[in-house]
């Protein structure tokens, strides 16, 4: 067994010093023989030294098992001087040695410059002589280490005769400490007890802990052992230890996360038939193992149903005069959306019970569509939450995953309530216009129950799995352009237009909200700056062009941030920022307004258009060449206007007499009309009007008008039809500085959507047929005659 070997290099060790093995988690007692195996080269080298030599070692319990190499400071203070007895060397290089502990010593310094750890050591004192009660506690234990032993398979008989032989009370309580089966720390402490009694009375309470743990398993696996099989061993194992613990005390939270749940069930006031299916679910979970697979998952969906606002909705106080005064205090303008708001609320205050209609506000960026949903939730004194639907393409995102996949969630819908915490919330949802169908079906589909005020009463999130009443919250939807919704989404939505702001608006917006917000931005006060309202209208008409306020922001805080930078480097006392100053601020103007220069020739009208974000002037350029009467067109034109042009120049040919044209004239040349790529794509016919009057002027060699603007429909017959997008366009008319507007006789109706300061600064001329826009655009033929390069007459009002 003991392989020869040539003996180390003989070290001298210093008087007090001896070779120190530490252990990973072994915890050798005095008097105690326990096998142990050493592995790393110093622990071998400190080995062969002591069998060289036979002399002891002290084995000590490592404070970090993980350590490979750990110095002195590493160890526990108290280690047992041992003698090693028979070894065996592996091939591998490991040593497994035989070791009987000695005696308890202390470790005092380490010694170095040897191969191995090494330390000086002072001897512990032994035990004082037995008392007593030091013999009482010694019965009491040898007889409960016997129960132990005879509860524990395969003990050795030798170990029980040795215990019944020993009559030393310290000796015997070491060596029950080594029987025992707890932690290594613990044993430590064991080991570092000097006093004889106290050691006894803590070996004896672990060993009743142990014999109780025993005693409880035994009892769990008599109960349980009918009901598992073989291949169910793991659960039960799992499901014992959480027994016992129960019942010992150690670990309760698992019992007492249950019974909160039962009491969350019962405090979510659920509807009957979904209470019975979630205590159904929260029965199984207290019947599984924690470790199981299915465990996690529905612990999780019993907490999402206990988190939903089930319960009704108190009754609402509405105060009509407050909520109409909390409008008008966050918004200037938008009456009709505000008038439709409080119309909501007084319908609400008289039928409490009725459902909440689904309203949908549509406009370009900037005119403040998501901030009305938020002053709607303050008004209403209810909870506020939006759902950006902005590149949504998968309907699970809306109406949530199965149960059965791995991480799954609930839809959006239901995070919002669960956020808001009450079923009468206000749920924004943005940019509903933005979504698309993808390989996972389509959104949109999603959206058709629960817009639905007849069907949202049970709305079924696949993740719930249960029916859900969203019948009391008030949906707002927003969007840039309802066009591309599906027709039985759009037919679901109640449409709010918010069309642009005029010039006036802008600047009351400026003075009451944004030059604020953005002076405590730049942490600025009102005495350090003060911008003039020519600087504000300035900003607005040279700096921007847009129907919303949003870059008028952007512009007003590049202008506060260059006033802040002065006050932040000291070089400024009181800053008024004028309109002449915006051209060191801001750089130069970036809108340009004189449009005549680009509609000051022949064949150049003036066209409005309506985009998703505002209405804006479109630019039509026709001109002609040798050809064989071909029609050229060119720029971002859509179908609709491509067949608009076909047909203006149709009945250019149909009043070629008027014109004084020949009609053989049109056979012999191409018309190439041009929509330049700064202009809007358009695809509408509302653009007929301005393709007409630029080749009538085209042909006739009469300019248009260089301060006018048209927007209309054409027919074959020569009659204009009505368009949409009136107030739109005419904004972006006043916007680019024009002084008037051809728009069709049936539009007539859409002046009072108009606000009073552009009626009275625009001049309106209303359209029957084209031979009302040719002579309302074009220059008299009169004038050119006695002047021709004269500028085209000042309109009056039409």
């Amino acid at each position: 067994m003991n392989a020869p070997t040539a003996l180390p290099p003989a070290v001298d060790l210093p008087a007090g010093t001896v070779a120190v093995l530490p252990m990973r988690n072994l915890v050798l007692f005095p008097q105690v023989l326990t096998p142990v195996t050493l592995g790393r080269p110093k622990w071998v080298a400190a080995f062969e030294h002591a069998i060289a030599h036979e002399l002891p070692v002290v084995l000590v319990l490592q404070r970090e098992p993980g350590h490979d190499d750990p110095a002195l400071a590493d160890l526990w203070p108290v280690g047992t001087l041992t003698t090693l007895g028979q070894h065996h060397r592996h091939a591998d290089g490991q040593v497994q040695v035989v070791c009987q502990g000695l005696h308890r010593v202390r470790l005092l310094e380490p010694v170095v410059g040897l191969p191995f750890l090494a330390a000086r050591i002072e001897p512990l004192p032994d035990a004082a002589p037995s008392s007593s009660r030091a013999e009482a506690l010694a019965l009491q234990l040898r007889e409960r280490v016997q129960e132990l032993l005879s509860a524990m398979p395969g003990v050795p008989g030798e170990l029980v005769l040795m215990l019944q032989t020993i009559r030393e009370p310290a000796q015997l309580a070491d060596l029950a400490a080594s029987l025992i089966d707890i932690e290594p720390q613990d044993k430590q402490q064991l080991l570092e007890i000097l006093p004889t009694e106290e050691r006894l009375e803590q070996v004896l309470q672990r060993v009743t802990h142990r014999l109780e743990v025993m005693r409880i398993a035994r009892e769990i696996a008599a109960r349980t052992q009918e009901r598992f099989d073989d291949r169910q061993r793991r659960v039960l194992l799992h499901e014992q230890l959480r027994a016992i613990q129960k019942e010992l005390g150690e670990n309760g939270d698992e019992a007492r996360d249950i019974d909160q749940l039962d009491e969350a069930i019962t405090a979510a006031q659920m509807p009957p038939a979904v209470e019975s299916q979630v205590r159904k679910e929260w029965r199984r979970l207290k019947r599984m193992a924690d470790a199981g697979s299915e465990a996690a998952p529905l612990r999780t969906w019993i907490e999402w149903m206990t988190e939903l606002p089930w319960a009704p909705p108190a009754e609402l106080r509405i105060d009509l005069a407050a909520a109409r005064q909390s409008l008008e205090a966050d918004h200037f303008g938008l009456a009709r959306a505000k008038q439709r708001i409080v119309e909501y609320l007084a319908v609400k205050k008289l039928n409490p019970q009725g459902r909440a209609p689904i309203l949908c506000l549509v406009g370009p960026p900037g005119v403040g569509k998501t901030s009305l949903g938020q002053s709607v939730a303050r008004a209403l004194d209810r909870p506020f939450v939006r759902v950006s639907l902005g590149g949504v393409h998968d309907e699970a995102e809306l109406r949530g995953h199965r149960r059965t996949y791995v991480g799954a969630m609930p839809g959006h819908i239901v995070q919002a309530l669960r956020k808001a915490g009450a079923r009468d919330a206000v749920l924004m949802l943005d940019e509903i216009d933005k979504m698309s169908a993808g390989l996972h079906g389509d959104p949109y589909a999603a959206l058709l129950e629960l817009l639905d005020p007849e069907q949202n009463a049970s709305f079924r999130d696949n993740y719930l799995g249960q029916p859900f009443d969203v019948s009391r919250v008030l949906f707002i939807a927003t969007a840039n352009v309802v066009d591309g919704l599906p027709a039985a989404v759009r037919d679901r939505l109640e449409l709010i237009e918010l069309p642009g702001y005029t010039l006036e608006e802008k600047l009351a917006i400026a003075h009451r909200h944004l030059l604020a917000r953005q002076m405590q931005a730049c942490g600025l006060r009102d005495e350090q700056c003060q911008v003039s309202e020519a600087a504000l209208r300035a900003i607005a008409t040279d700096y921007t062009r847009e129907a919303g306020v949003r870059q008028y922001e952007r512009e007003l805080g590049r202008v506060l941030r260059a006033v802040a930078l002065q006050w932040a480097e000291g070089q400024a006392e009181r800053v008024r920022v004028d309109a002449s100053d915006l051209a060191t601020l801001l750089g130069p103007p970036t809108v340009e307004h004189d449009i005549g220069l680009r509609t000051s020739l022949t064949g150049v009208a003036t066209g409005l258009a309506w985009t998703p974000v505002g209405g804006d002037i479109l630019f039509i350029e026709a001109t002609r060449m040798a050809g064989t009467g071909r029609l050229i067109l060119t720029g971002q034109l859509g179908e609709v206007m491509k067949e608009s042009a076909q047909a203006a120049l149709t009945l250019v040919k149909s009043h070629a007499a008027a014109l004084g044209l020949s009609p053989a004239a049109f056979e012999q040349l191409d018309v190439h009309v041009h929509v330049p790529a700064g202009a809007i794509p358009t695809a509408g016919p509302s653009a007929g009007v301005a393709l007409f009057v630029a080749l009538a002027s085209l042909f006739s060699e009469r300019p248009v008008r260089h301060d006018l603007a048209m927007s209309g429909e054409i027919s074959l017959r020569g009659l204009v039809l009505p368009v949409g997008g009136i107030k739109d366009k005419v904004l972006a008319a006043q916007r680019a500085g024009l002084r008037g507007v051809l728009l069709p006789a049936r539009n007539r109706k859409d002046l009072q959507d108009i606000p009073e300061p552009t009626r009275e600064a625009l001049n309106f001329t209303w359209l029957d047929s084209v031979d009302d826009a040719i002579e309302a655009a074009l220059v008299p033929r009169l004038a050119l005659a006695m002047d021709p390069s004269a500028a085209p007459p000042a309109l009056g009002r039409l």
